[in-house]
């Protein structure tokens, strides 16, 4: 894998994490009504609390790259965001994934 070099442009990833992240937060909500429908038949749970707080990993995600689109191919900063953008989607689909990991083993 080549490394970067700094007069060679970026490969930008902002474009691909927020629609992605977009509609992870989609996922979220619909899983958090599919929960509160559920509850009637399997009892109170957790999941959809701890699914809100994942979708907030995916708004944090999808701000940060929109914010990292809005600055310059150039700027230091759009790269910062960008990188806590993908940081932040990571840290949403490991959270989603535990979350229904908990979920089917019935621990949450």
């Amino acid at each position: 894998m080549p490394h970067d070099t700094p007069g060679a442009p970026r490969k930008q990833l902002s474009p691909h994490i927020l629609p992605t992240a977009c509609t992870m937060i989609g996922v979220c909500t619909t899983l958090i009504g599919l929960v509160k429908v559920a509850e009637g038949h399997i009892g109170p749970s957790q999941v959809d609390e701890y699914t809100s707080l994942d979708m907030l990993l995916f708004l944090a995600s999808a701000m940060l790259s929109y914010c990292s689109i809005r600055r310059s191919d150039t700027s230091r900063l759009g790269a910062r965001l960008e990188r806590w953008a993908d940081q932040c989607f990571m840290a949403g689909l490991i959270g989603l994934a535990l979350i229904a990991l908990f979920f089917a083993y019935e621990l949450i």
